[in-house]
């Protein structure tokens, strides 16, 4: 054990070593593309053996999802079931990049504002004392209040 973890700390650094004696030695330079095609050769096979290993893997799952269904499908003919039909439904999808979304017009924009300014019971500007109740009729709150103020003390 202790042999083989000095010669891989070693070995390495030998061979570096020795390439670097032997290319200034032999300087052919021929070896860097014989190196090149090597690496290039290796790495289209090891891609090819990736894609080949997923295709028996897709393969196997697909025929793994097959006896389910067969097994599924007895199931429901022992027991009379109905398969549920999966509708699909294209619902209108929402574009992922927020940056697309369909623009506003100014208008649109504009009844925004004026949407989010109103309420349920008035309309106007909130600030100002006077304001329009939905049957367009102006009024003043201090007048409202001060009419109100009189029924209640001519009551009691």
């Amino acid at each position: 054990m202790a042999a083989f973890i000095a010669k891989q700390m070693v070995g390495s650094q030998l061979n570096a070593v020795k390439g670097a004696a032997g290319g200034a030695v032999g300087g052919d330079g021929g070896d860097d593309e014989n190196d090149k095609e090597k690496e290039e050769e290796a790495e289209r096979e090891r891609q090819e053996a990736i894609r080949e290993a997923e295709e028996r893997r897709k393969e196997k799952h697909r025929k793994m999802e097959e006896e389910r269904e067969k097994m599924r499908q007895e199931i429901r003919d022992k027991y009379n079931i109905k398969k549920k039909e999966e509708v699909v439904e294209q619902a209108p999808q929402e574009e992922p990049n927020p940056l697309m979304r369909k623009k506003k017009t100014p208008e649109e924009l504009a009844a925004e504002a004026e949407q989010e300014d109103l309420d349920d019971f008035t309309n106007g500007d909130p600030s100002s004392g006077n304001r329009t109740v939905p049957n367009n009729r102006s009024i003043n709150y201090d007048t409202e209040i001060k009419q109100v103020m009189k029924q209640y003390q001519a009551n009691t």
